[in-house]
C-alpha cells in the first residue's frame, strides 16, 4: 500500500531565523516617501506638536501610520508590523505614543488638518515635477473626481447614523486626480461627514472641491486646465454656479437628473440628430447613441452649459426606469467644454467610472470602517488613508512600468511588498536581497533604481 504524503511538501518550523525581513518590498514605499519629501514635509508641519526631548518625530509617527495601513493596516495597533523590522523602518514609536498623537491632532481639529494637507500638497508637487511625462497633468488638463462613499459602522461611532442606503455609519466625500487609462488615481481631498449627509449637498461638494484644489499645483487651481467631474449628485445648480464663478472659471462634467423637461426634450430629438458613442479605442460602442440638447432646456443654468443625453440598450436583466424611453435606458450629463465632439466628451463623463475603482482601493486601504469612536479623530483616520493611497499612487507612477503601473493596491501587496529579504551588512552597507525565484524580484530591483536615481527634493 502507498502512502499518501499529501498535497504540499512537508516542512520543520522554528522560530530562530535571523536577518530575515519580512514585507521586505515596502522599501519601495519607504523610498517613494523620501524622493516625494513627504517626510520631511511631515516631519516640519508637525514639528508645533513635537514635546521637548521627544524621542518619536510626530511627522514620522504618522508616515509610519500610513505605511502600515499601504502594507493593508486598518487600525492604529497595525503599526506593529512596522516596528518589528527597524532595519527597514526605522524607530518606531510604542502604540501608547501613536495613541497619544492622533488624540493630540485631534485636539488641535482644523490646524492639524491644515498642516497635514500642507504637507501633502508640497510633496505632490514635487512628485508632479519628477515624474515628467507620467505627471496627471502632462496632457494639459487636470482631471479631479469627485463622488461619495457609505462606510459602515458596527459600534455606536459618534456621527455613525442611518445612510440614504438604509445602512449605518458614515458619507464621507473623496476626491482623486485621474492618471487615465495608463495608472489609477491619487487622492487630494476627504471630507468626513455623518451617515445622514446627503448625495446632492452643494456646500458639501463646494467645500471638498475647495480641498482637492488647494492640492493642486497653482496654475491648476483655477482655470479650464482643471475638470472636475461627479455623477448626478454634484448635478446642482449652485455648485455649477460655484465651478464657473469670476475667478475660478473651473472646467466640469456633472451627471444631471432626467427632469420631465429634459425627458421631454429628448423625446423631441429626431433619429438623425443621435450619434453612436464611442470606445477609448475609436471605436463604435454598441448600441449607445448620444445627441446634445438644443436651446435653454432647463434656464437660467451657467452660460455655456450644454446638456448631452446618452440613450442606450438596457443591459440583460435591467430594469427600465420611468425616466427611460423606447426601451432605451437614459442618462444625461452637463458640459461647458466648447467645440468638442459629443461623442468624445461622453466618453470622457463616462470614463469618471474609474473612481469607482479608486474608492475600491481605499476601502481596502483603511476606509473599509473607521477605526476610532470621535469625529475628530477619524478625520485624522481619513488623512492617513490618504497619505496611504498616495504613497501607493505615486510609487507606480515613479517607479513600474507597462501593466504592473496599473495594478491595485492588493495585487502590489500580494507581488511585491510581501516578499521576503535577506539582510546582509557588508562593506559598511546594508543590503536587501530579494530571494532570486520570487516572481516579482526584477519588478522590485528595477523599481528601487528608478526611484534612487531620482533627484532628490529640494
Amino acid at each position: 500500500m502507498k502512502k499518501r504524503s499529501g498535497s504540499y511538501p512537508p516542512v520543520r518550523v522554528q522560530g530562530n531565523g535571523r536577518s530575515v525581513v519580512s514585507q521586505a518590498g515596502a522599501v519601495l514605499l519607504v523610498e517613494t516617501a523620501r524622493k516625494s519629501g513627504l517626510d520631511a514635509s511631515l516631519s516640519a508641519a508637525l514639528a508645533p506638536w513635537r514635546k521637548p526631548r521627544a524621542v518619536h518625530d510626530p511627522g514620522k509617527i504618522l508616515l509610519d501610520l500610513a505605511l502600515a495601513t499601504a502594507l493593508s493596516g486598518d487600525c492604529l495597533a497595525d503599526i506593529a508590523m512596522l516596528r518589528a523590522e527597524p532595519q527597514v523602518f526605522g524607530l518606531v514609536a510604542s502604540d501608547p505614543t501613536v495613541s497619544r498623537l492622533v488624540d493630540a491632532l485631534a485636539a488641535a481639529g482644523p490646524r492639524a488638518l491644515a498642516a497635514i494637507r500642507a504637507a501633502r500638497a508640497e510633496a505632490r508637487q514635487q512628485v508632479w515635477q519628477v515624474a515628467g511625462s507620467d505627471a496627471p497633468h502632462a496632457g494639459g488638463q487636470v482631471i479631479v473626481d469627485i463622488d461619495g462613499v457609505l462606510v459602515l459602522a458596527h459600534s455606536d461611532k459618534q456621527d455613525a447614523t442611518r445612510t440614504w442606503k438604509k445602512t449605518y455609519g458614515h458619507h464621507p466625500l473623496v476626491a482623486f486626480v485621474d492618471h487615465g487609462a495608463a495608472g489609477g488615481g491619487e487622492p487630494v481631498a476627504g471630507l468626513l461627514r455623518p451617515g445622514k449627509a446627503g448625495s446632492n449637498t452643494a456646500t458639501d461638494y463646494i467645500q471638498a472641491t475647495r480641498l482637492a484644489l488647494a492640492q493642486l499645483p497653482k496654475r491648476f487651481r483655477r482655470g479650464r486646465r482643471t475638470l472636475v467631474r461627479t455623477d448626478s449628485a454634484g448635478g446642482t445648480h449652485a455648485f455649477l454656479d460655484w465651478l464657473t464663478a469670476r475667478g475660478r472659471w473651473l472646467s466640469y462634467s456633472v451627471g444631471m437628473t432626467i427632469t420631465d423637461a429634459i425627458h421631454a426634450a429628448v423625446l423631441q430629438i429626431p433619429e438623425s440628430a443621435w450619434t453612436p458613442a464611442v470606445e477609448p479605442g475609436g471605436e463604435i460602442r454598441d448600441g449607445a447613441w448620444v445627441a446634445e440638447l438644443a436651446g435653454d432646456v432647463l434656464g437660467g443654468w451657467p452660460k455655456g452649459m450644454r446638456l448631452i443625453v446618452r440613450k442606450e440598450r438596457p443591459h440583460p436583466g435591467a430594469q427600465l426606469r420611468f425616466t427611460d424611453a423606447d426601451g432605451m435606458r437614459l442618462t444625461c450629463f452637463a458640459t461647458n467644454t466648447p467645440d468638442a465632439p459629443i461623442a468624445a466628451l461622453e466618453l470622457r463623463h463616462r470614463q469618471r467610472a474609474r473612481a469607482e475603482d479608486r474608492i475600491r482601493a481605499a476601502r481596502d486601504t483603511g476606509l473599509r470602517n473607521l477605526p476610532l469612536h470621535a469625529m475628530a479623530q477619524n478625520r485624522i483616520w481619513l488623512e492617513i488613508v490618504q497619505l496611504a493611497l498616495e504613497l501607493l499612487a505615486w510609487m507606480p507612477m515613479l517607479a513600474l512600468t507597462g501593466a504592473s503601473r496599473r495594478w491595485e493596491p492588493k495585487r502590489l501587496r500580494l507581488r511585491l511588498f510581501s516578499a521576503a529579504a535577506q539582510l546582509v551588512t557588508t562593506g559598511r552597507r546594508t543590503y536587501l536581497r530579494l530571494a532570486r525565484h520570487w516572481p516579482w524580484t526584477d519588478v522590485i530591483t528595477s523599481a528601487v533604481d528608478r526611484l534612487q536615481s531620482l533627484p532628490n527634493p529640494g
